[in-house]
């Protein structure tokens, strides 16, 4: 066979391929694949951005979110800062921490510049945070934590941070030298406690929390909380006045007949969100907000604690600008943007 004929197909089969290609469904083309950072399994963050992703992955073919339920979200949102990662979760407190430089930000003298780069696609009801024991450990109250392996969240978390400042305003214990502060991750944790290893589990989720409601179907449950005598002390005050935070009760009977309080349980409540970069592309956040939420008014019947989850919610202690495209979307969708939300 001729060279000459030899090139002459090798054209044709390139032509007729190009062909094809052109007649192939938009999804047979890769897709952008953008990393989103959350929780790990057990949390409402992980619940609701695990969701986000379904949603997203199955409607809109061009994209694939692929989660990362690894590492803390202190360190989440430098990442998504810096353009390493599309999406995370963040709160108000973390935000206003960046922004200010404070806490785990402290020598981070790039944090508030950073802070400046992240925009809110939108928030949700973390939960309250449940402090958890087993009944048959006769634990009632925090002050008898003394001496006890408590989980108060990932070192270096937010979470942590949160317990442990509570715990010391309501008891005056110290992590680490009056209670054991167990060094593990979401799941490890949860796995623990559903093992017997942890005297006192802590998890800021909404109620009921798949983890916990699994534990409760065969195990009498107790929530602790912050009695009503100390709610009025500096160190209270000071967390309940946070960004993002405030007063929270859990219900008695949220967890069934195993849930052995008697009347409600006082506790912390948070709110989360979802954040990105301020380089995002408009229209693909436009797009996934308004999906998310159209997913999500679809589900809600089979997913409980999806119920928390609505666009009014999405700007509810919003200490960020939204992102354009986020912005564009929540308006359309009847939502009344506050004055930091516009940025």
């Amino acid at each position: 066979m001729k060279a000459t004929d030899l090139n002459r197909r090798t054209v044709l089969a390139g032509a007729a391929a190009a062909v094809s290609a052109t007649m192939l469904p938009r999804a047979a083309f890769a897709k952008e694949l953008l990393r989103m950072s959350t929780l790990g399994p057990g949390t409402s963050p992980n619940l609701v951005m695990t969701t986000f992703a379904s949603i997203i992955n199955r409607a809109l073919p061009d994209y694939e979110i692929q989660v990362n339920a690894t590492g803390a979200a202190t360190r989440h949102v430098l990442e998504v800062a810096m353009g390493k990662t599309a999406f995370c979760m963040s709160s108000p407190s973390v935000n206003a921490l960046m922004t200010n430089q404070k806490a785990m930000y402290e020598k981070m003298d790039q944090a508030p510049e950073l802070a400046k780069k992240l925009r809110a696609v939108l928030n949700f009801p973390m939960g309250v945070y449940h402090i958890a024991v087993y009944e048959s450990s006769g634990i009632t109250s925090l002050d008898q934590i003394a001496g006890k392996r408590v989980f108060l969240g990932p070192p270096g978390g937010a979470a942590y941070a949160t317990m442990e400042s509570l715990f010391k305003s309501v008891t005056g214990l110290e992590a680490g030298t009056d209670y054991e502060a167990v060094k593990l991750g979401w799941d490890a944790a949860a796995a623990s406690f559903q093992d017997g290893n942890l005297d006192i589990y802590c998890n800021p989720t909404n109620a009921p929390s798949p983890v916990l409601t699994q534990i409760a179907v065969t195990n009498p449950i107790r929530f602790l909380g912050i009695p009503e005598d100390k709610m009025e002390t500096e160190g209270v005050k000071a967390l309940t006045s946070r960004p993002g935070f405030g007063p929270g009760t859990l219900p008695a009977g949220a967890y069934g007949d195993n849930q052995m309080n008697d009347s409600d349980t006082t506790t912390l409540r948070v709110t989360v969100g979802i954040v990105t970069n301020e380089d995002a592309e408009e229209q693909m956040i436009y797009d996934m907000t308004k999906t998310f939420f159209e997913g999500v008014a679809e589900m809600q019947d089979s997913a409980p604690w999806l119920k928390a989850v609505n666009p009014e919610g999405a700007v509810a202690d919003l200490n960020m600008a939204l992102h354009p495209g986020a912005l564009r979307a929540l308006e359309e969708l009847g939502v009344t943007i506050p004055a930091v939300g516009r940025g």
